[in-house]
């Protein structure tokens, strides 16, 4: 297939493209303004040709079948967007202004990325007849509610970041609905695994901060529970979510289904970095986050039946393999 993949540069996104070029006979493009992925984090997982926006042609079927393309730009340079999506045949959106605490400091910077951003993707999308189009969401858009939370659940987010991961949902089903783009939003849970050292989510902060020597921070009393999904799992729902048949419109819960507190998590790490030669952890309780939820796991019956995807690592040999990464 010929891939368009915004973000590629990202934890996911170098992790898709590892797994596309490990299989090979794909043609890739990715589009990442580099500020969060670099480009030596792509090159970490593949080879790549470093391309000029100005350089852009459209996707052929020999095009770096035996690398990437990297171009460096923004998902809000819209003419930018209508350059890279000519040929592609399937568009992974990754690129995004993640996590809740970025959207409530500068709410109007992540509506710009999150919303925008996506709307110049299905629009250049639509302009190259592209197919399918794979929306990088969340739970946030849901909100609070009493979980597992599932794909009915009327959406009541917290935070502007689930406002904007939710606008952007409605903007794939619009554009499918009405114009026969086949729209895929995968609703992510907490996502960990190697080649996560830059991420502030909870799994790298804390292995980070046992590394360095300081106490692990749980925000509030730790009993906030979440859904850890490794990140081979996800690659693997993403790939399935660019070719299973059938599927346009639709959205899922990507996640283990398991409800895991923050505390858990922690007395699950702990053992694993004192076996790694990281003893003696102390953990330090601070005030709770604005527009965190507190319950949050997913039903992914759907994922199963439809995309024929579930979740195959425990979080306890997921951690396993995180820990060993990080400490090289």
């Amino acid at each position: 297939m010929k891939w368009l993949i915004t973000g590629g540069c990202g934890f996911i996104g170098k992790n898709l493209v590892k797994t596309l070029c490990e299989e090979g006979g794909h043609s890739i493009r990715v589009v990442d303004n580099l500020s969060v992925g670099r480009a030596q984090d792509l090159a970490d997982v593949c080879s790549f040709w470093d391309r000029s926006p100005q350089d852009v042609k459209p996707m052929a079927s020999s095009t770096n079948q035996n690398g990437v393309e990297l171009i460096q730009g923004d998902i809000l340079d819209e003419r930018l967007a209508m350059k890279v999506c000519a040929g592609a045949e399937a568009i992974v959106h990754l690129a995004a202004c993640t996590g809740v605490p970025a959207s409530v400091e500068d709410p109007k910077k992540d509506c710009l990325n999150n919303v925008v951003g996506t709307l110049n993707y299905l629009e250049a999308a639509r302009a190259a007849g592209v197919k399918r189009f794979v929306f990088a969401s969340s739970g946030a858009p849901v909100g609070e509610c009493e979980p597992p939370i599932h794909e009915e659940i009327p959406a009541h987010p917290v935070s502007p970041y689930g406002a904007s991961k939710l606008a952007g949902e409605g903007y794939c089903s619009a554009y499918y609905r009405t114009f026969g783009i086949e729209t895929v939003a995968l609703r992510f849970g907490n996502v960990y695994g190697p080649g996560s050292g830059h991420k502030t989510s909870a799994v790298a902060k804390f292995i980070r901060q046992a590394m360095n020597g300081e106490p692990i921070e749980i925000y509030g009393d730790g009993n906030q529970t979440r859904d850890f999904v490794f990140i081979d799992d996800l690659i693997q729902a993403i790939r399935l979510a660019a070719r299973v048949k059938g599927i346009g419109g639709e959205t899922f819960q990507i996640a283990t289904a398991k409800e895991t507190t923050v505390e858990e998590l922690v007395l699950q790490l702990l053992p694993i970095l004192e076996g790694l030669g990281i003893s003696n952890v102390k953990i330090l309780h601070t005030a709770p986050r604005l527009g965190d939820v507190r319950r949050n796991f997913s039903n992914t019956v759907k994922a199963a039946s439809i995309l024929g995807w579930q979740a195959k690592y425990s979080l306890e040999k997921g951690l396993k393999i995180t820990a060993a990464d990080f400490l090289g």
